[in-house]
């Protein structure tokens, strides 16, 4: 992971003697083993971890469970080619996930992860240390705009039946590429639309702009990237696990099982 040099970088640091000694240093380590860490102290770019990982990361991995139920308790999803299930996993776990989050209200906070010093990374270089140092970190940035989604939403007030036809229509996307029913996806996320406007009408008839309006703010979960919501709640869980291998195996098996 490599970050730009910004107007936070003062000269003053690139004249004292032990920077001018440790980048000498750390020149070397890249030639060796073409490693590449310029942190940035700009605060868009400050790495961040969960205050309380234990809580959060349970609720998560709760409702992580439950949406992956919820994929597998349609009979029109089962009746999709194996391939086309997988695929509509991979691209709409993320968003569904998020959609879970706001209907069981899990809330969370977010504490700035102190970077590792020049020297650490000197000292403590390696291969394990390498891979810890180029995995990709949640930022304060990326962590700010997904709480503002999940607030968005919230202020939405959904009804569970407009949660569930509204998981529906995400989830059934005929857009993602490779499908072999496209045809039939697109007709199944037809109906979840009709039915989620139709109950929306019957529910808010004074809100005529309110179909639009869910519509709208749903397509901002699909902005998030699965990579930030795995670095932020799983991966004090899993590790270096891969993510989509966990989720597949969770829907071949009878019962959801979710590392502990």
């Amino acid at each position: 992971m490599e970050y730009e040099r910004c107007s936070c970088h003062h000269k003053e640091n690139q004249n004292a003697i032990l920077y001018t000694l440790l980048s000498q240093n750390l020149s070397h380590h890249r030639g060796s083993h073409n490693i590449s860490q310029k942190r940035c102290l700009c605060q868009k770019r400050r790495t961040v971890c969960l205050q309380t990982p234990q809580a959060t990361c349970q609720a998560a991995s709760d409702v992580l469970v439950k949406t992956i139920s919820f994929m597998k308790n349609l009979p029109s999803f089962q009746l999709l080619p194996w391939k086309d299930q997988l695929l509509l996993l991979d691209s709409c776990w993320a968003p569904l996930f998020l959609l879970g989050l706001v209907q069981e209200m899990v809330t969370f906070e977010v504490m700035e992860t102190p970077a590792p010093s020049m020297l650490e990374r000197i000292l403590l270089d390696g291969p394990c240390k390498r891979q810890e140092l180029q995995r990709a970190q949640p930022t304060l940035a990326s962590v700010q705009r997904l709480q503002c989604s999940l607030t968005s939403f919230w202020s939405l007030d959904l009804s569970p039946k407009e949660y569930a036809y509204l998981k529906g229509a995400i989830l059934f996307n005929p857009d993602v590429p490779g499908l072999k029913a496209s045809s039939y996806i697109e007709s199944l996320q037809r109906e979840a639309q009709r039915a989620l406007q139709e109950v929306m009408t019957f529910l808010h008839p004074e809100d005529q702009g309110r179909f639009a309006h869910v519509l709208l703010i749903s397509s901002s979960l699909k902005s998030i990237p699965p990579a930030l919501l795995t670095a932020l709640f799983f991966q004090p869980v899993i590790g270096n696990a891969d993510i989509l291998e966990l989720l597949t195996e969770m829907m071949l098996a009878r019962e959801l099982p979710w590392p502990q």
